[in-house]
């Protein structure tokens, strides 16, 4: 004989506590939902919006420099660590949760131009308009002991920019000369030089670790390799480019900073036109890095701006800003994939979250699950005109909003008077050169 029992699993109707929601069964044959699609473009507006509504990116300011801020730098093993270096030849080491100076020296006189910290995260070194390089223990000397750099060098002219090795007690800097030394000795172990008369900044490949790259005066990124006893090959642009960045995750791949208010992503297997051009900006854009995981960077501008931009999409996602925010220097991306410190004119490094409607702290398991159930709705929904233009709008300075109508005024102009230039030639005789090979003077091996 047969018997048909009902075997129901308390875990599938049972809340663990009294402050849990009650769980409902549900049937998901889907000719049971014939309006599931409208209920969830409905869920998905509504997720757009209130992403909107909670998008509020600054966290905090650490102040205490009594001078603009010159150079950022992230401790190499520590994620609460963040060095600071000013105008003034002062240099501070943060506490990023507590919010607190740890250490001021004052280590240069002029500029602070650059900071790095060593593979291990034991020191540091900076360089400054003194013509020196100094290395810093990373821990605080005891109470009554005065401060004192662990190894000074006296350089001919001044260093413009430092990078160490990622895995080796070697570092790079860049001045008249881009020079590789071994931290044993007081003098460079090998020197780079193509007839240019100075170079600006200088940044180790983290993936790769014996290339790097600079950029030099005469408008041009240089490639080096230091196996190698001459350089490899630079790209000369219309324009100067200010700093680098390497993508972390893919060996080949780099993005410039560059006068002309645009950031440019190059392979360096084929610099005959850059991959990307990334066009948000509307002043010329001092500083760029990498967010850990490769898919993002952050890049800081003289318009007073922040933005984020997808590596391989040209137009930013966010932009941040603040009414007392002046001219932004330097900006740096935590290693934690979190947040992202910008350090401006007006002496204050600030604290924004990356991802501006994040919600800071521990989630419960029900936020987790809204939240990635809202995350897939948008993604469904993202190209539906009302979701796009609200996942779109940003708010933007006045000043801001106006340069940026100019420069698309500008440039339309001139893709008119191109095309009555060609229309008006003799057919073949007007080359058609695309945007991205516009930006690109030259490549000289």
């Amino acid at each position: 004989m047969k018997v048909k029992v009902l075997c129901r699993n308390p875990d599938d109707y049972v809340r663990e506590t009294t402050k849990d929601l009650h769980r409902v069964p549900r049937n998901y044959d889907p000719t049971l939902h014939p309006f599931e699609v409208p209920r969830e473009y409905t869920r998905a507006l509504n997720a757009t919006k209130l992403e909107r509504v909670f998008a509020k990116p600054f966290v905090g300011s650490l102040d205490g420099h009594r001078d603009g801020i010159s150079c950022l730098s992230k401790h190499a093993k520590s994620l609460s660590t963040v060095i600071s270096g000013a105008c003034d030849g002062e240099i501070k080491v943060w506490n990023l949760p507590k919010r607190e100076c740890l250490r001021t020296v004052q280590a240069h006189e002029g500029f602070v131009r650059g900071i790095c910290s060593r593979f291990c995260g034991s020191s540091f070194f900076t360089v400054g308009d003194d013509k020196t390089i100094k290395q810093w223990n990373m821990e605080a000397p005891g109470y009554g002991v005065r401060e004192e750099p662990m190894n000074t060098i006296l350089g001919k002219t001044v260093f413009t920019g430092i990078d160490h090795h990622q895995r080796q007690c070697t570092f790079a800097t860049c001045g008249q000369t881009v020079d590789i030394w071994d931290e044993q000795r007081s003098t460079p172990i090998l020197s780079f030089s193509w007839g240019v008369e100075s170079f600006s900044s200088i940044r180790y490949n983290p993936v790769e670790t014996e290339l790097l790259a600079s950029c030099a005066s005469d408008r041009s990124i240089v490639l080096y390799d230091t196996r190698e006893s001459a350089p490899l090959r630079k790209v000369i642009m219309q324009m100067r480019s200010n700093t680098i960045c390497w993508n972390p995750m893919e060996a080949y791949y780099f993005t410039s900073a560059n006068e002309d208010y645009n950031l440019y992503t190059y392979d360096m297997r084929n610099l005959d036109a850059p991959l990307t051009v990334h066009m948000d900006h509307v002043s010329a854009v001092l500083d760029v890095d990498y967010s850990p995981t490769g898919r993002e960077f952050v890049s800081a501008s003289f318009d007073k701006t922040v933005r984020i931009f997808p590596k391989d999409n040209g137009h930013s996602r966010e932009v941040y800003h603040t009414k007392r925010m002046q001219h932004v220097i330097s900006v740096r991306w935590s290693a934690d994939n979190k947040y992202i410190m910008s350090g401006s004119d007006e002496m204050n490094i600030r604290l924004w979250k990356s991802n501006a409607s994040e919600k800071l702290g521990v989630l419960s398991y029900q936020e987790k699950a809204a939240k990635n159930y809202n995350k897939k709705l948008m993604e469904k929904f993202q190209h539906h005109p009302q979701v796009k233009r609200i996942a779109r709008h940003r708010h933007l300075p006045r000043d801001v909003l106006k340069q940026k109508r100019e420069q698309r005024v500008m440039k339309e102009a001139r893709r008119r008077k191109e095309q009555n230039v060609r229309k008006h030639s003799k057919p073949g005789s007007v080359p058609i050169v695309t945007e991205k090979q516009k930006h690109v003077v030259a490549i000289v091996e």
